[in-house]
């Protein structure tokens, strides 16, 4: 009760302020008018990132990703949200010890050689701790990372996905076509899952397996004996943030970018997994095309014939550019309705848009106004295809990372030919390396083959 009351404060502090703010601009000249509106929009961004931040949980999240997705927000408030990526208000350090005396028995001052009661980053589900602690490998000291969920927020998130349902109700309303039962029940998994940090730790792992050896991909090791339900204890990792990266030359940002990309579909392609939380929080840069993966809580497993699905689109869409077996795939894996009355060319040009820059072969730059298009057109209920459109339980997450990731590479504005580096990554053709990164991944990539025939 209180979290959905803070939400209709939150909306009346807002509309209060867009009321005081038009009655105030009745008799301002021009110049004042645009002065009122500025100072309105930081006043309502500092009002919604502290209140989201607060909350923490799944509305938190949902502020994360409107500070990346969507281009077009008042730069106010995506500069305020983006702040809640990694610096939200954390919980008090005594807090998180008693967190980690209850699942261990013992305070943080016994189980680590040394232990910083201030955290050094602070999310939608947990904050994170600087600390020491043994190898049990090796004997010798080692510093690491201790996440520790905030107490409570288990309900929390509880009492938002609760209002999930009336989100699909409404969702439905605009989307004649959109069964959003799938959708949903796909969000409250996935979110649920992200609680059990067990799960996390074991999906952390797994990445940081296949990925060991990696030139420029890193995922940290977890150290499971200082893990629990609420834990994860895991290598410490020095590196830039998102912050500091956007400030390195292009050719840097380009390399960045370019590492993104390979994260995520080597993940698809080889894993049949991928981390579906792509906010700018969850990595650290160290040059060279060198990233860091953090936080893999909110991780989605794909089975085989689901493999086959995304992997038959994605070739009739951009590879053989065959709208009408890219309608069959479509309407065989739900995602279109039998009877939709617009032509093939037309289903393939609505449905494939997230190919767009994979489709040629030729060097293409990302940029915001592109990835903000893909929004929109992805909640663009004004085509009447729309009304015949839905999202699959399979496909809610994939659509996630694909705006996530390309809202990424837009801010980059990362260049490349993105074409011959998907060839690279698609099964059905396993292209020749096409970048100095693809040539220094090669011999990661034989010895990971043997492994995953799968790549």
């Amino acid at each position: 009760m209180q979290r959905n009351a803070d939400v209709v404060k939150l909306g009346a502090t807002v509309g209060v302020g867009y009321a005081g703010n038009a009655a105030r601009k009745l008799f301002a000249t021009a110049e004042r008018r645009i002065e009122l509106d500025h100072a309105l929009e930081l006043r309502t961004a500092e009002a919604v990132a502290e209140r989201l931040g607060n909350m923490k949980g799944a509305l938190m999240k949902l502020g994360q990703m409107a500070s990346y997705l969507d281009d077009a927000l008042p730069a106010p408030l995506r500069q305020a949200l983006a702040q809640l990526q990694s610096s939200a208000p954390p919980m008090s350090g005594e807090l998180a010890a008693q967190v980690i005396a209850d699942d261990f028995g013992a305070r943080p001052e016994q189980l680590f050689v040394e232990w910083d009661p201030e955290p050094i980053a602070a999310a939608s589900i947990g904050q994170v701790h600087r600390a020491v602690a043994i190898d049990p490998h090796t004997g010798q000291e080692r510093a690491v990372a201790v996440k520790v969920q905030y107490p409570g927020v288990a309900e929390a998130v509880a009492t938002d996905l609760r209002n999930a349902d009336l989100l699909g109700a409404m969702l439905k309303q605009g989307f004649g076509g959109l069964d959003p039962d799938d959708m949903v029940a796909e969000v409250k998994e996935r979110l649920t899952e992200e609680l059990d940090y067990r799960l996390e730790a074991a999906n952390q792992q797994r990445f940081a397996d296949f990925f060991r050896g990696h030139p420029t991909i890193h995922v940290p090791d977890v150290l499971a004996q200082l893990s629990s339900a609420h834990v994860i204890t895991s290598e410490l990792v020095d590196g830039h943030t998102w912050q500091e990266m956007l400030l390195w030359s292009q050719h840097e940002r380009d390399l960045a970018g370019e590492c993104l990309f390979r994260f995520v579909f080597r993940s698809l392609y080889g894993m049949h997994a991928f981390n579906g939380d792509p906010h700018p929080g969850n990595y650290l840069f160290h040059g060279n095309g060198r990233v860091t993966f953090l936080d893999f809580g909110l991780v989605k497993h794909f089975t085989d014939d689901e493999m086959t699905t995304f992997i038959g689109m994605v070739k009739a869409a951009a590879y053989d550019h065959d709208p009408t077996r890219f309608r069959r795939i479509l309407e065989h894996a739900g995602m279109l309705q039998p009877g939709c009355p617009a032509p093939d060319d037309e289903v393939g040009e609505y449905f494939s848009q997230f190919y767009e820059s994979v489709r040629d072969d030729r060097e293409v730059t990302w940029s915001r106004e592109y990835a903000s298009g893909i929004v929109r057109h992805t909640f663009d209920r004004t085509s009447p295809i729309a009304q015949y459109a839905t999202v699959p339980k399979a496909f809610v997450f994939i659509q996630r990372i694909n705006l996530g990731l390309y809202a990424l590479l837009g801010e980059l504005r990362a260049t490349g030919n993105y074409r011959r580096i998907a060839e690279e990554l698609w099964p059905f053709v396993q292209g020749r390396p096409s970048t100095p990164m693809a040539s220094d991944e090669q011999p990661w990539l034989r010895a990971a083959v043997r492994e995953h025939p799968a790549l």
